[in-house]
């Protein structure tokens, strides 16, 4: 039985603003009830508001820093060592206001949501053991 995953055996899912690496899915370990998985944000950029319908969603902020909205609360500060809770069906947005790049894990509970990221216009699946190539500005 497998019980772990290693980031150089995943695919890695690419879109405008940066990569996920989905660490625990119910795919990849059935009956596993959440998602999780490291998002990284890119410099000066973010996603769109939107909402996850069937998941509530945590994020913790690795390393880096940025600007986050959760339904009305307007944008707040966050960075390194933050949490971040997301009722489902919420909208919100993440943006990287830093030089570097913004790293989170992000937990979906119950899992399943980030087949919904999958249906964005800019997603690309980068096979495991292949690099990202990001275009310079």
């Amino acid at each position: 039985m497998t019980v772990f995953t290693k980031q150089e055996e995943l695919q890695t899912e690419t879109f405008e603003w940066g990569s996920i690496k989905w660490g625990v899915t119910p795919d990849t370990f059935p009956g596993a009830p959440l998602t999780a998985g490291e998002v990284v944000i890119n410099p000066t950029k973010g996603h769109a508001i939107h909402t996850h319908p069937d998941s509530d969603e945590v994020l913790y902020i690795i390393e880096g820093s940025g600007v986050q909205t959760v339904g009305d609360s307007g944008e707040f500060e966050v960075s390194a060592g933050d949490t971040i809770y997301i009722p489902r069906g919420t909208e919100h947005s993440t943006f990287n206001t830093g030089w570097r790049q913004m790293r989170i894990l992000a937990i979906y509970t119950p899992g399943g949501s980030e087949q919904g990221l999958r249906e964005a216009p800019d997603y690309v699946a980068v096979p495991a053991g292949q690099a990202p190539v990001w275009e310079r500005a």
